[in-house]
């Protein structure tokens, strides 16, 4: 078998029984992500010429996904939306605000993705249509999947509505629901057509909700930024009592951080077996489930953080000294390193929580790839895990750590 370097279309009478031609093209992604504050004020035109720049000066359909917590914290802002887009030339309110639940519950419920696009298409919106998700990360991931999986591709935007989102999640390329008792098994890698973070709704987020977007900036600092690390040390009494300039700067320089990964790390989408950043989730997602989601992501990744940050100085990787300086950054930040979850025993009394490697290797697919860490601000990728050591990390973590 011999496979044509380049498409060319064989003679007509050919009586070659096999060919294989080699397809290829790229498609490019570029979408942007801005930082302001009043996105439906009238005078902040931001909104409008984000989605005026792909119009060309056709009149566009936008539908607006809320999410419900945002509602109760903003009541007024249906009829914000609504003047906005009544200001604005070219924009055309598609129906109503669709509201709908936040939080783990949005990826959950498998009838609102079907809800969700069932009322896109009752609301005759197409390719050339936007729907504008506000709302928190899981949210976000649910209207990202049903803007990508109605009509093959519905433009959207995304507006998150907390630290979490603003800085990890809502600038990434993922979308997703979580199915047959898995996160993120079902989902798309769509890139958003734009984000909006607006920091005015940070001020109305509950302080649980500012906290726990926290732990992915420890996360992200660890991997890929000393600098920024040793900053949040700085700042950690101030971001702990959510003072405003310094927590829209994590907010921001965490974002391009992960916006650069994904940018040039070499594989946005997540073909390969490396997931830099997703360093201390393979816990995070289980305890997630072990919890019933009474933990918030955010605070099941700063427990994951902490007990692969001591794995790693257990494995020589990682100086002693350093792990006790991250657990006690996250503790000053005002996260709780231990869950009943992290205990939880299957009937051979071995912990539910080593489940999660096999289920983050599953979910990939390929070699088990974990990010652990050899420097603080440099991370480093290994391939096995001992279950000895992760017993000594938990253990560590349940007697507080050192801090």
């Amino acid at each position: 078998m011999s496979i044509n370097a380049a498409f060319a279309l064989p003679a007509i009478e050919s009586n070659v029984n096999q060919l294989v031609f080699s397809q290829k093209f790229s498609v490019s992604y570029e979408f942007p992500v801005a930082f302001t504050r009043d996105v439906f004020a009238p005078s902040n035109a931001i909104l409008s010429e984000l989605i005026s720049a792909r119009s060309r000066g056709v009149e566009t359909r936008v539908n607006f996904v809320v999410d419900e917590g945002v509602v109760r914290e903003m009541p007024d802002l249906a009829k914000r939306i609504a003047d906005y887009v009544a200001v604005y030339d070219g924009l055309t309110l598609a129906g109503p605000i669709i509201e709908i639940a936040g939080g783990e519950a949005a990826k959950n419920d498998p009838s609102l993705l079907t809800a969700l696009q069932r009322g896109f298409v009752a609301r005759n919106l197409d390719r050339h249509s936007y729907v504008v998700g506000i709302g928190g990360g899981a949210m976000l991931d649910l209207v990202g999947y049903a803007a990508a999986t109605t009509h093959r591709g519905i433009r959207h935007i995304r507006v998150p509505t907390t630290v979490l989102a603003q800085n990890d999640s809502g600038v990434g390329v993922k979308n997703g629901i979580n199915a047959f008792g898995a996160k993120n098994m079902l989902g798309t890698f769509v890139p958003p057509d734009a984000v909006v973070n607006d920091s005015a709704f940070i001020d109305v987020l509950p302080g649980r909700e500012k906290r726990a977007g926290m732990a992915e900036a420890v996360k992200v600092a660890l991997i890929r930024d000393r600098a920024f690390f040793e900053w949040l040390e700085e700042k950690a009494e101030a971001l702990a009592l959510f003072a405003s300039e310094p927590l829209e700067k994590l907010i921001r320089h965490c974002a391009l951080l992960h916006m650069r990964q994904i940018a040039h790390g070499g594989d946005p989408f997540e073909r390969g077996s490396v997931r830099p950043l997703d360093f201390g989730h393979w816990a995070a997602h289980k305890l997630e489930v072990l919890s019933n989601y009474e933990l918030r992501h955010g605070e099941a990744v700063a427990i994951g953080i902490a007990l692969d940050t001591r794995y790693s100085v257990l494995a020589g990787l990682l100086p002693e000294g350093d792990d006790v300086r991250v657990a006690r950054l996250l503790t000053r930040l005002g996260f709780a390193l231990w869950h009943p979850a992290c205990e939880l025993r299957d009937e051979n009394d071995r912990r539910k929580l080593m489940k999660g490697l096999q289920e983050f290797r599953e979910h990939l697919g390929g070699e088990l790839t974990i990010t652990l860490l050899s420097a603080l601000g440099t991370g480093v990728e290994v391939h096995t895990m001992d279950e000895t050591l992760i017993g000594e990390a938990m253990a560590w973590l349940r007697g507080g750590a050192r801090v």
